[in-house]
């Protein structure tokens, strides 16, 4: 159904391949009625929390996006409210943002110490302005953010000219709450349930439907960055496919539990890569476009050169995309607050708790310029002991495929057995 949708979309927004990727729109302000702000906004499940009264809030950024690019992140220092410290039964992220002019849609994130806590992009303004918000829940992060003296740090790059006119004015506020007010309690991690994933989703991937009040679990007690530390942000950016970008990592002996969650969008000539032609394609047809590779993307991750995880990302559209119109107020799934994605690394933990340091490795299969992605590796400890007892893993190689195929096959190595120490 949502492939024909797209298809149909297509058909009646004619564009050819050299077409631009991304669109803005430029209406005089006579065509709009309205004098006032219009609210933007994305059709999602309610928070648990929208009805209930935080026991604290924390204004925590407030800035305004004119001519950044090229520009290092803005970062604000960050320590938790003195007057409800932690532990908490839920903590929300409040973003709200206005904007006003000409503008193209533009990518965002928060991190927190350099783990990031949330990915979104910008709504396309009118001369009359308009404004958005979004909330997610952050429990999960509860070990940063009961942390002092760390940086909260957003990056959106954003051009201001006498044609893009649009100003982006961003506010984050954190709201916390008790025990005294969210009576749901966290249920403990019996060992059937080890094999849950941080989100709820079923098929192992995006963790669409935030705010589920048990879809982590008790919040982990160590939370690992997998990102870059340049001035460009702390994604890292993905310019091909043989384009890998690693951190080395010392996971804590005592470790029970990992689960590395994978924040991914993608852009350029790659935005639409769901609708690339092959490149053979392409040549054949003489067509001027750099927008090719195929309609497959896989992001995957290894660690120490060896295969553990993959995702075929939800293909979200963002404000400019296709047709700007199409999202004006309501955008597509997944612009405002980009899913993450979930990996359960505990099968692996007897090669990582030997008190060495590891290669965690991020690349995006057959991907043209650009993507942008990085991680957190959320570890739960074993405090009763200091090193815990795991078993080990065998890697046998891919068996090699039968037959003649028309492209060449490159696959990682996959892990098929286990075996105790």
């Amino acid at each position: 159904m949502y492939t024909f949708l797209f298809i149909f979309l297509l058909f009646f927004n004619p564009v050819s391949p050299s077409s631009p990727d991304r669109y803005f729109k430029s209406l005089p302000s006579t065509l709009h009625r309205r004098h006032t702000f219009q609210e933007y906004l994305e059709l999602t499940h309610p928070e648990p929390s929208d009805l209930l009264i935080p026991s604290c809030t924390l204004p925590v950024l407030h800035h305004s996006f004119g001519n950044t690019v090229n520009s290092p992140p803005f970062t604000v220092p960050y320590s938790p409210p003195s007057d409800c410290p932690s532990p908490w039964s839920r903590v929300v992220l409040d973003f709200h943002a206005s904007c006003r002019g000409d503008q193209y849609d533009r990518i965002a994130a928060l991190w927190l110490g350099g783990a990031e806590v949330l990915r979104t992009s910008t709504a396309e303004p009118t001369q009359t302005g308009i404004f958005w918000k979004v909330r997610k829940d952050i429990t999960r992060y509860s070990s940063l953010l009961a942390r002092s003296n760390l940086e909260l740090t957003m990056m959106l790059e954003n051009v201001v000219n006498e044609v893009f006119t649009g100003v982006y004015h961003i506010n984050v506020t954190f709201f916390y709450y008790d025990d005294n007010t969210v009576r749901v309690p966290f249920s403990p991690l019996d060992d059937h349930k080890l094999d849950t994933k941080l989100g709820s989703e079923p098929t192992g991937g995006a963790n669409m439907l935030q705010g589920l009040w048990n879809s982590y679990g008790k919040p982990a007690d160590v939370i690992i960055p997998i990102s870059d530390d340049r001035d460009k942000g702390f994604w890292f950016r993905i310019e091909g496919k043989s384009d890998v970008h690693s951190k080395i990592i010392r996971i804590p002996c005592n470790t029970r539990r990992a689960i590395l969650e994978l924040y991914v969008s993608f852009h350029g000539d790659d935005e639409f890569w769901y609708s690339n032609p092959p490149d053979s394609y392409i040549k054949s047809n003489h067509l001027p476009t750099s927008r090719g590779g195929g309609a497959y993307r896989e992001v995957y991750v290894t660690i120490d050169e060896e295969f553990v995880a993959s995702v075929v990302p939800f293909p979200v559209i963002f404000t400019g995309g296709i047709n700007p119109l199409f999202w004006e107020p309501v955008v597509a799934i997944g612009a405002f607050n980009l899913p993450s994605y979930e990996f359960d690394l505990s099968p692996f933990l007897g090669n990582l708790v030997d008190g060495k340091n590891h290669n965690f490795s991020i690349g995006v299969a057959d991907s043209i310029p650009f993507w942008l992605v990085d991680a957190n590796l959320h570890i739960w400890l074993d405090h009763r002991k200091s090193k815990v007892k795991a078993k080990s893993i065998v890697i046998y190689p891919t068996p090699a495929l039968s037959g003649e195929t028309p492209f060449e096959v490159q696959r990682p190595r996959r892990v098929v057995q286990d075996r105790g120490k």
